[in-house]
């Protein structure tokens, strides 16, 4: 066989390895056991060991639709977000994880089609990491376990100057007791 022949077959097993790795979520490749759903449930509860739930777990626990975003960085489609028109005061904590990230006090209407924030709640839940997926720059936010949230902008309103934009399925919203609607100064 000569010799670009064997680089070809080395180049095309590669790519089938890479391909059934990310099919399998990264779980077999990184050598992650699955485990149960409901141990799954307890750690999240108990907020430890959240880098040991499997994808493979997490697709058990969340709807296509959540692992798609939360795991895949898939993003849904803009102004379909159940959260985007919520009024409610109360907390938003990530769908998967329930890490506390955003408040209501800091959402304000972008016109983006998808709930923007111009502060985190708990600046050590998440993660800001540089994206080039789409050819420039732009800042992926990640949960602290991993969870691809949305990517925040440099467009937002005062006091921050920034828009953390979320894709709605990668929270979910835990209302304050006694809620009555939130008064916004950031329109």
């Amino acid at each position: 066989m000569k010799r670009s022949g064997l680089v070809l077959i080395l180049v095309i097993a590669a790519s089938v390895a890479t391909s059934l790795a990310l099919s399998l979520g990264g779980d077999q490749a990184s050598g992650k056991q699955t485990m149960t759903v409901d141990a799954a449930r307890q750690l999240i509860a108990e907020q430890q060991q959240l880098d040991t739930i499997s994808k493979a777990t997490w697709k058990q626990l969340l709807t296509k639709q959540q692992y798609d975003i939360l795991w895949r960085s898939k993003t849904e489609r803009a102004f379909t977000g159940e959260l985007l028109n919520n009024h409610e005061n109360g907390m938003y904590v990530t769908a998967g994880c329930r890490l506390p990230v955003f408040h209501s006090n800091h959402k304000f209407k972008s016109g983006t089609g998808w709930p923007s924030f111009w502060e985190a709640l708990d600046k050590d839940n998440i993660i800001l990491k540089d994206d080039w997926f789409l050819g420039y720059k732009r800042t992926e936010i990640l949960s602290r376990c991993g969870e691809h949230l949305g990517h925040v902008f440099d467009d937002g309103p005062a006091p921050t100057g920034l828009r953390y934009c979320i894709n709605s399925v990668a929270l979910s919203f835990v209302p304050e007791k006694n809620n009555t609607p939130k008064l916004s100064t950031a329109q």
